[in-house]
């Protein structure tokens, strides 16, 4: 399939596309031809899909902060598929694990085991508010599936308002409800009801906001739930994966407006909640209480697949006589060790003061690089869920799609692995262990990649 340069720009998603040539031409450069044949077997078994097979490379190991590949080259992984809050292969996550599989392995429907009852009391007494129910799934997909269900069951009605360029799975639900074209264009009908809006990103707000944010994108929100009427529920990112981080005031005017109208809010905090941001869940820097709260990724511990939907009260009694999740392994007792070890961790080694403190350093390296380098359009963040957006031109916001490739894979050549999202913004996501000269090292080898795509020119500024 032919894909030109202009269709991969318009392509822009929450990874960077494996169907760049630039992709093909680094792995020639740079795979040794053990690697590429390891490669081209996995092409030959598995479905083609944009985002990851083919695949970039093969890797052999992970620990910690590190991941290494097939010919034993560590990078420092800023990406991790948010799974690693605490770094990978932990030892007290594997640990717990290994202890559960020798006591209980596997816990078979209708029966409850008591671990998985711990940690869902763990995170009833750590949650906001009065999300006082939990129901666990194996990916985050199917809690978001769980939570549109329910919505439907309380409520009666079945629309729902979400944002153009979130991501909230890939099933078929998911891409309903989500706003990326990656993964809506071409798949034909997807379920009724499920209206957009724009997201609120003051750098390419629709609105013409800026940084003067007016919060118009709000008030659209609350637009949309007045002429339809009936909608079932709001469902979105807390903050976006990418990221973009909204203003203070805008989900408290968004709880507001769902109050108003009768519909619920859903908010999505699979890939930050557990400790990214420098708090337990991200809605807690906008002190607000969604009806359903969304978890998974470093539920895990960065090593089990777990999610888990977190529910009001009043809630519960919207399905007494349906079934809503009824997985395999809804109460995987491995699963669930997984996950409190992981709340253990956190909580021990103080690594939600760990995160605000090493984001705050590491966003004030980047907002000194962007001092240095006229490519650098805008630094976002909160705790160590980090964008860095590359722009042609910060006047009128022109998305430096080429070059943000360029600098991944010259950071990938020196040892430091994150990814692209939206086209242009280099997307940071450590582990919250990371270590101080760990993040010095890699802000190091940041600066020297876009110094070497920039041609090494340097702003006056």
């Amino acid at each position: 399939m032919d894909h030109s340069k202009h269709d991969l720009d318009q392509l822009r998603s929450e990874g960077d596309i494996n169907l760049s040539p630039r992709r093909q031409a680094w792995a020639a450069g740079h795979l040794d031809e053990a690697t590429q044949k390891i490669l081209a077997r996995d092409a030959e078994v598995f479905l083609h899909q944009s985002l990851s097979t083919p695949c970039l490379n093969v890797m052999q190991a992970c620990q910690g902060s590190y991941i290494e590949d097939n010919r034993g080259r560590r990078l420092l992984d800023f990406h991790g598929n948010n799974v690693h809050q605490l770094g990978f292969s932990h030892p007290r996550v594997v640990e717990a694990i290994t202890e559960q599989m020798n006591r209980l392995s596997f816990c078979t429907r209708r029966y409850t085991n008591e671990v998985a009852i711990e940690l869902a009391s763990k995170l009833v007494s750590l949650a906001p508010g009065d999300l006082n129910r939990v129901l666990f799934a194996p990916s985050g997909t199917a809690a978001i599936g769980m939570a549109l269900k329910l919505a439907r069951a309380a409520t009666g009605r079945h629309k729902t308002i979400s944002m153009w360029d979130s991501f909230h799975g890939a099933s078929l639900d998911a891409i309903s409800v989500g706003g990326e074209a990656i993964f809506r264009q071409g798949i034909g009908p997807l379920l009724p009801g499920c209206e957009h809006v724009p997201p609120p990103d003051n750098r390419h707000c629709p609105f013409k906001c800026g940084h003067a944010c007016n919060l118009a994108c709000a008030d659209y929100v609350e637009y949309v739930l007045e002429k339809e009427g009936d909608v079932a529920a709001v469902v979105a990112e807390t903050v976006r994966c990418t990221p973009f981080i909204p203003p203070l005031d805008y989900w408290k005017r968004i709880r507001q407006a769902c109050d108003r109208h009768g519909a619920l809010l859903i908010l999505d905090e699979i890939p930050h909640c557990l400790g990214r941001t420098g708090r337990m869940f991200t809605c807690e820097h906008y002190d607000v209480v969604p009806d359903m709260l969304v978890i998974g990724k470093g539920l895990g511990g960065g090593i089990f697949p777990l999610a888990g939907l977190l529910a009001r009260e009043g809630l519960n009694q919207a399905m007494p006589e349906k079934a809503l999740g009824h997985y395999t392994h809804e109460k995987n007792p491995v699963a669930c060790a997984a996950g409190l070890a992981a709340i253990e961790v956190i909580e021990s080694e103080g690594l939600l003061e760990q995160a605000t403190a090493m984001g705050v350093y590491a966003r004030k390296r980047m907002e000194a690089m962007a001092t240095r380098h006229d490519l650098i359009g805008d630094i976002r963040g909160l705790g160590l869920l980090m964008g860095m957006e590359l722009l042609k031109d910060r006047a009128s916001c022109q998305r430096a799609v080429d070059e943000a490739e360029q600098v991944m894979y010259a950071c990938l050549s020196r040892g430091l692995n994150f990814k692209v999202t939206m086209g242009n913004i280099l997307t940071l996501t450590p582990p919250i262990t990371i270590t101080r000269q760990e993040m010095e090292e890699a802000m190091d080898r940041l600066e020297e990649a876009i110094a070497e795509v920039s041609g090494g020119v340097q702003s006056g500024r």
